[in-house]
């Protein structure tokens, strides 16, 4: 089964008998607060035009708990995220396809998510919604209660330690960009630098300029020349376990399974006694 799916695609599945569950999230990493400028608001990108049949997802609230010691975007409480699933509809044995605004980030959280918990058939949408070619609506669906009970994984998933430990023994990634795992800027956390070991990896270069993914073969050509070979160990970290789930999801284009650090940067870097490295080098 793939990970992503065409906009020609989807929109032959929405047509069809079994078209699956759409789920929008759209959302932005946005400093804008900082300066006194209005945030991103997903949910009124959504009221202005949707896919017909998406439901609205909101990331902050829906697919993450608060921001706390655990990171800005910590794992949600995941009663609250199967309640949000089968309000929209989500059920285990129908197809769910994600998408956003196009970066492919908060689509990738949502993807990782559902994976992570046991849906079996999770799609992220190539290109997010500028691919998309056919009609929007603003009429707001009324799904049926879906039937997703999520049961946690027992892969997939690193906290501080397990990153720390992979970032010895096998290839731990760093999504963020170059600028920010070299420590010479840092717009958001307090510190600057990466996780000792961490090779940086952003996840922009495995896209296009239309924002769609790299060939499988591309991506495979793209993570060996980062040290990752058959049957090494895997993981990504980014700042808070968003952009870092958009290179998962690219690992798994490429056939290269991955586990998600999701408290991040923005977890490690609040604990004073966590090693960091500043410079281009991973140690």
């Amino acid at each position: 089964m793939t990970a992503i799916i065409t906009a020609s695609e989807l929109a032959a599945e929405l047509a069809g008998d079994h078209p699956p569950v759409v789920l929008d999230v759209r959302w932005q990493l946005s400093v804008a607060k900082a300066a006194g400028a209005p945030a991103f608001d997903g949910r009124a990108e959504y009221a202005a035009g949707h896919l017909p049949g998406a439901v609205f997802v909101d990331l902050d609230r829906e697919l993450a708990s608060a921001p706390g010691e655990h990171g800005r975007h910590p794992l949600p409480d995941l009663a609250e995220f199967g309640a949000a699933m089968r309000r929209a509809g989500v059920s285990a044995g129908r197809p769910v396809v994600v998408h956003d605004g196009g970066h492919g980030w908060a689509a990738a959280r949502a993807w990782w998510l559902l994976r992570w918990t046991g849906h079996p058939d999770v799609r992220v949408l190539d290109g997010g919604l500028p691919a998309w070619q056919g009609p929007l609506t603003t009429d707001v669906p009324a799904p049926a209660e879906g039937d997703f009970a999520p049961v946690p994984g027992a892969a997939g998933l690193l906290d501080a330690d397990a990153a720390a430990a992979l970032a010895r023994s096998g290839v731990l990634l760093d999504a963020r960009a170059g600028e920010r795992y070299r420590g010479e800027v840092e717009p958001i956390d307090r510190v600057v630098g990466h996780i000792p070991g961490a090779v940086s990896a952003p996840t922009t270069e495995n896209v296009g300029p239309d924002g769609r993914f790299l060939p499988a073969e591309e991506l495979r050509d793209r993570f060996k020349a980062l040290g990752v070979s058959e049957g090494d160990e895997v993981g990504v970290y980014c700042g808070s376990g968003v952009s870092g789930a958009h290179e998962v999801l690219a690992l798994a284009v490429a056939g290269i399974p991955a586990a998600l650090y999701v408290g991040s940067w923005s977890e490690w870097s609040a604990d004073p006694s966590r090693p960091v490295v500043v410079g281009p080098d991973p140690q």
